[in-house]
């Protein structure tokens, strides 16, 4: 378990931590001019205010540990300016009693036996995801159904980025106008517990970028939850396939659901199991 500290020696902490990054950085190391009659070395808290964009009264209470709101967005300006790496940036997050750097799903997988259930659908596509609709593991089905999605191997491994940001996804998702719209809700409604997380707040300002549709959709603060769905997909080799998507939480692993995909009609369970690509 992570130790907390006491507010007040968090505070305490984090006014040592900010005097020692900024006095091991010289005016010349940003930038500026050396000037005159520097009583110490370092630049001074006015010069990390200037080039971190933020008011010096503001920087001053927040070096001495005043109880004030920081946003992330201001954390990482001065985090940026302070030449922080990734570790202290996370040390500055918790000092200021800001929530830290989302781990990272790819590193997070799944338990074993939950990989087990998975693989035991046997020709049911399934995944786990989390509430950012990240896939944290799928099966050998899944992979089945989504195959030759992009013209490029897919890096993202993000359901609503590869659907959002790629054209070519669409044209394998033939409702996706209808399924759009849940599927931002849904991330809107998860979205309140991660206001302030960097993963999430960089995650929807760089697909908003991306997709003028999530963008809009984002803006209309529709909130919605998992639940069993009709999705539609176009297979590149036996065509059009319609799943119920059955959405069902992992214990354990909070915000992590296991969506498993049944036929919704005769048609598609007479096309599985699906074929994968040649010579898997």
């Amino acid at each position: 378990m992570t130790n907390v500290l006491p507010a007040p020696r968090r505070r305490s902490e984090l006014t040592d931590f900010l005097r020692a990054r900024r006095a091991r950085l010289s005016p010349q190391d940003v930038g500026l001019a050396p000037g005159l009659r520097r009583r110490t070395a370092g630049l001074r808290r006015e010069e990390v205010a200037q080039l971190a964009g933020v008011g010096v009264t503001w920087y001053t209470w927040l070096e001495q540990g005043r109880p004030i709101n920081a946003s992330v967005q201001v954390l990482d300006a001065v985090a940026r300016t302070l030449r922080l790496d990734d570790v202290e940036r996370a040390h500055l997050y918790r000092l200021a009693d800001v929530p830290a750097l989302a781990p990272d799903p790819e590193v997070s997988g799944v338990p074993a036996a939950v990989q087990e259930i998975l693989d035991s659908l046997g020709q049911l596509p399934g995944m786990v995801i989390n509430a950012r609709y990240d896939v944290i593991a799928n099966n050998r089905a899944h992979a089945n159904l989504i195959r030759d999605w992009h013209s490029v191997p897919c890096e993202a491994r993000n359901v609503l980025w590869c659907c959002f940001s790629d054209p070519e996804v669409s044209t394998r998702f033939p409702n996706f106008e209808d399924e759009a719209p849940h599927m931002v809700a849904t991330l809107r409604g998860f979205s309140a517990q991660h206001l302030d997380e960097p993963g999430w707040t960089d995650f929807i300002s760089r697909l908003s970028a991306r997709s003028a549709t999530f963008a809009s959709l984002w803006e209309r603060h529709d909130v919605a939850t998992p639940g069993v769905r009709v999705k539609h997909f176009r297979h590149p080799v036996v065509g059009d396939l319609r799943f119920t998507s059955t959405s069902m939480a992992v214990l354990g692993t909070p915000e992590h659901r296991l969506v498993v995909y049944t036929p919704h009609d005769e048609q598609t369970r007479a096309k599985l199991p699906l074929p994968g690509p040649a010579g898997s």
